[in-house]
């Protein structure tokens, strides 16, 4: 049944629907968060689908086609990434069942979604993946007194706040050094603006779109300089 958790073989199969190709260990891991997600989410509302399946193949696949776009960014070895308005996870948690490169840090303000990733993340064990709980401004700072970079690699967000105004604000935290630009990547259900629209420091890098519950969705990655 679909409100009930999947079993490994049950993602292998979604998965499969939607065109992408995981692996045994990976089905297992995005069983096992779909199963904390829909338990959870039967007492705060986190994401408003009420079983996997519409979960999966209208939220985590986002995650399934993320992953290779990310594999094809120039980050650099072990990157600093940020993703704004992490929620319930999603796209950060499936998207690290696949895709590991770095220290990736969910950044959610709000406590009861926060646990909740706490919560996921003490079980599926993923290298390099954490929470952080507070205002999207104070995460470099904190994070620079645990030993982190004082900028980021790469800042991903998917509606924390219209593009605009996000370029602005996340300008000053990507790295700009000059062989190893900070990225952003916008998950967006339209394309990417004209060169010519975008804010002053910033150019339009790789783009790709895919099809998600009937539509076409984009992923814009951009550079700061």
């Amino acid at each position: 049944m679909a409100n009930v958790s999947p079993s490994y073989k049950d993602v292998l199969v979604a998965a499969e629907r939607l065109g992408r190709t995981v692996n045994a260990d990976q089905a297992e891991l995005l069983a096992v968060y779909l199963g904390q997600l829909i338990k959870w989410n039967k007492k705060m509302n986190l994401v408003g689908k009420s079983d996997w399946r519409s979960v999966f193949n209208t939220l985590v696949v986002d995650s399934l086609f993320l992953a290779d776009f990310m594999n094809g960014l120039a980050l650099g070895d072990k990157p600093l990434c940020l993703d704004f308005g992490a929620g319930a996870g999603l796209p950060g948690i499936p998207l690290r069942t696949l895709w590991q490169e770095g220290d990736y840090w969910l950044v959610e303000l709000r406590e009861k979604r926060a646990l909740f990733m706490g919560s996921v993340l003490s079980k599926l064990k993923l290298p390099g993946t954490n929470v952080f709980r507070g205002r999207a401004e104070e995460a470099l700072e904190r994070l620079e007194k645990r030993g982190a970079e004082a900028t980021a690699d790469l800042i991903l967000s998917r509606a924390f706040m219209p593009w605009p105004k996000l370029l602005d604000f996340i300008q000053p935290m990507l790295r700009k050094d000059e062989d190893r630009a900070g990225i952003a990547v916008i998950l967006s259900n339209d394309p990417p603006p004209d060169e010519s629209e975008l804010p002053e420091g910033w150019v339009l890098g790789d783009v790709a779109s895919y099809p998600a519950a009937g539509v076409e969705r984009y992923f814009w990655s951009l550079k700061v300089c």
